[in-house]
């Protein structure tokens, strides 16, 4: 037997459930990217918005490339389970997703759905490299998915490329301004996606608008997701006494901060956590720098010595110690305005929960354009102020001696990965290349 809305009341009391019907509910909210962090984050909170305040606010999930999540939740009706690791870990099933496509075999119904009158709000989980940005965060026009899009608008690949199509398509309809909200870890998110919209918008679509057809407002997640394996879907199972091949896990812990600037209306995400701020810059500042740079830390100099997850990692004395004084000595002096010590407190706990299977391998992925978010800007400000960058290095030299047992070996020069900062900048080259690997 597997989940799904037939079989929803065979699931055990001890599930949380659905408050609503959700067979009956229509999609006001288009994701692209629709992975496990967004199932087990931004969907959970509008689950949530909907059980508190109601309104048709389904989610429409986007697969990027590949056929499997749709695959794995068409079957199930949208639903899944998430499972929430904490001391005593508890199960949920999520309802708010009700579709769920494919962009490249699924193009035009993408974009139906992105045009339609009812879609309000677009959110996006599709990782750093998927904003198709260069190495000053403006959109790379030689990237391939922007040319393959610029050459065939009408068939996207990239997220930058569906945005335009389908806000091309509202405007012409004459639909209202939609709020598009970016969920990745990109400094100045909204501003860079906007950006990177109106740029392609310019060559695709010209006379195409994008700022005036939707905003692109600033936020900030976080939540440890790790990925889902067999284990987990072991426990789901056995918790749900059913098969569900959508399965995610989670923290207990979730955050999700957005900057009050809505084209429209939207769930009650308020009424449930989400925080609706004038200002999310220090929220993403201390994510980005102490959350997202420890654990990039964490997952190569972790890596080397042979740990496999990040509790493993931050329970090896010699790191956690490595950490701790590159928050103390390194990250609190660069940003003196921000309850840098207080923050790191939490996220040291959050590391070691023994029930987290946070692979290293997964945050190692994408290291060039991670990096470039959570430790370039901090090692380029602090050098400018003359503040301590050894350790903010090390973390740099480990990603490049990390690379080299993957088979590729970065170079400093590289003008796609380092920023001409660090490249020209003696001091901070030195900081990097004379560590020990």
């Amino acid at each position: 037997m597997r989940l799904s809305c037939q079989t929803l009341g065979e699931v055990p009391a001890s599930v949380a459930r659905p408050s609503y019907d959700a067979r009956a509910l229509s999609c006001g909210i288009v994701h692209l990217g629709l992975g496990a962090f967004h199932r087990a984050h931004q969907a959970v909170y509008t689950d949530d918005a909907i059980a508190a305040a109601g309104g048709d606010w389904g989610i429409v999930g986007v697969s990027m490339r590949k056929p499997d999540v749709a695959a794995t939740l068409t079957p199930q009706d949208g639903l899944y389970t998430v499972e929430i690791l904490d001391a005593a870990p508890s199960y949920r099933i999520v309802g708010a997703v009700r579709q769920a496509l494919t962009l490249p075999l699924e193009p035009q119904r993408v974009l139906a759905a992105l045009a339609a009158p009812a879609t309000r709000i677009v959110t996006l989980t599709v990782t750093e490299k998927g904003y198709c940005l260069d190495g000053a965060g403006a959109l790379d026009l030689g990237h391939p998915d922007i040319v393959h899009d610029l050459a065939a608008p009408e068939a996207p690949r990239s997220a930058i490329g569906v945005l335009a199509a389908g806000l091309a398509r509202r405007v012409a309809q004459g639909a209202e301004p939609m709020t598009v909200i970016s969920c990745d870890n990109v400094a100045d998110n909204g501003a860079r996606l906007a950006a990177a919209v109106e740029a392609f918008a310019a060559r695709a679509y010209p006379g195409l608008a994008a700022g005036s057809a939707a905003s692109f407002p600033q936020t900030m997640v976080d939540s440890i997701v790790p990925a889902s394996d067999p284990a987990s879907h072991a426990r789901v199972d056995r918790v749900l006494g059913m098969t569900d091949e959508g399965a995610v896990q989670r923290e207990a812990f979730s955050q999700w901060v957005i900057e009050d600037r809505f084209a429209g209306p939207r769930p009650a995400w308020d009424r449930v956590g989400v925080e609706i701020v004038a200002d999310v810059i220090p929220y993403r500042r201390l994510k980005l720098h102490v959350l997202n740079a420890s654990h990039s830390a964490l997952a190569y100099l972790g890596l080397l010595r042979g740990h496999t997850y990040v509790r493993d990692a931050i329970g090896d004395a010699g790191l956690a110690a490595f950490l701790d004084g590159m928050i103390t000595e390194e990250v609190a002096p660069g940003l003196p305005d921000l309850a840098v010590r207080d923050y790191w407190a939490g996220v040291r706990r959050r590391f070691t929960n023994p029930a987290v299977d946070h692979r290293l391998d997964q945050i190692a992925q994408d290291g060039a354009q991670k990096l470039a978010q959570r430790i370039f800007p901090l090692m380029i400000a602090n050098a400018r102020a003359d503040l301590p960058v050894a350790r903010l290095g090390q973390v740099v030299r480990a990603w490049i001696d990390w690379s080299a047992t993957q088979g590729l070996r970065p170079s400093l020069g590289d003008a796609a990965i380092f920023p001409p900062e660090i490249r020209s900048d003696a001091g901070l080259r030195a900081a990097i290349l004379e560590t020990a690997g």
